[in-house]
């Protein structure tokens, strides 16, 4: 919800202190976090067996349908034999397999794909926050919020900008706190700085006019 990126290397240190499992959730960072899009653990440069189990979805940056839990041999086994979610599902479609298995060989490939995302995002961070646009904690992720703190103001903005042309993503009480209502933002590499100075200028005039100001 609010494009932050969770402090890795330090839970890795509690998990061990404790003698706990750690799992980590890459739905929002594989593909778009990390130098090649290879996920948080690329992006904090850590030992991948440090973590006992990555698990993410294909839907997002892998252009699929479905997910993975990624472990050692023992942990997949047990899990393959006892989670109902894989024993009473059916196996990935032909399509679905192809689609994901091309968006990891286009990433390989063209890593300059997550280059340009990452200058994409932050140029986008750094207009709204010159806006005085409240994103956050937001950081080194395209998934840029721009919080509103009112339910009705946040669906009204999202419907003002959508009129211009632009598609955002409007999240409402109960999915956040009120307080805490926003737009969420996803930006791509595949956006241009044109577009990124435009959405931000009509954004911070929409503030404006729903009476939600963006900070002098």
């Amino acid at each position: 919800m609010d494009g932050d990126i969770a402090d890795l290397p330090a839970l890795i240190e509690v998990k061990r202190r404790h003698g706990a499992l750690l799992m980590i959730d890459e739905a929002h960072s594989i593909g778009v976090i990390g130098a090649a899009g290879r996920g948080i653990g690329q992006y904090f440069d850590v030992d991948r067996q440090d973590v006992e189990l990555w698990s993410g979805t294909l839907s997002k940056a892998l252009a699929g349908c479905g997910g993975y839990v990624a472990a050692g041999r023992t942990v997949v086994d047990y899990l393959r034999y006892t989670v109902a979610g894989f024993v009473f599902s059916t196996g990935m479609t032909p399509a679905n397999t192809a689609a994901s298995l091309a968006a990891l060989r286009v990433l390989r490939a063209e890593p300059q794909r997550v280059t340009r995302l990452r200058e994409n995002a932050a140029l986008f961070a750094r207009l709204a926050r010159q806006a005085g646009i409240d994103t956050g904690n937001s950081h080194d992720t395209p998934i840029i919020p721009c919080i509103v703190g009112d339910s009705v103001k946040t669906l009204r903005l999202a419907e003002a900008l959508f009129q211009q042309g632009i598609s955002v993503n409007p999240l409402l009480y109960p999915a956040v706190p009120e307080t805490a209502a926003r737009l969420r933002f996803f930006i791509t590499c595949d956006h241009t700085p044109d577009q990124i100075h435009h959405t931000v200028r009509e954004l911070a005039h929409g503030l404006r006019q729903a009476g939600t100001a963006p900070a002098a």
